[in-house]
């Protein structure tokens, strides 16, 4: 399972994006699978496996599974 740092949280729109192996990763706050979003923050190692499915904004890659490591 991929790894990454949660770059910045957006707590207020429930969304937040991960820094990884030199790519950013957009997440929901539906996709984190352990402890609720209001557990992650900012700084934090987790690990999360990335969507593979056409994102439907066009935009870049999605973690979904998002937990704290």
């Amino acid at each position: 399972m991929p790894q990454g740092t949660i770059k910045k949280l957006v707590s207020e729109r429930g969304f937040g994006f991960i820094a990884s192996a030199g790519q950013e990763l957009f997440f929901h706050q539906s996709s984190v699978a352990e402890g609720g979003f209001e557990s992650l923050t900012e700084g934090q190692s987790v690990e999360f496996e990335v969507d593979s499915a056409p994102n439907p904004k066009g935009k870049g890659p999605r973690a979904v599974k998002v937990r704290g490591v």
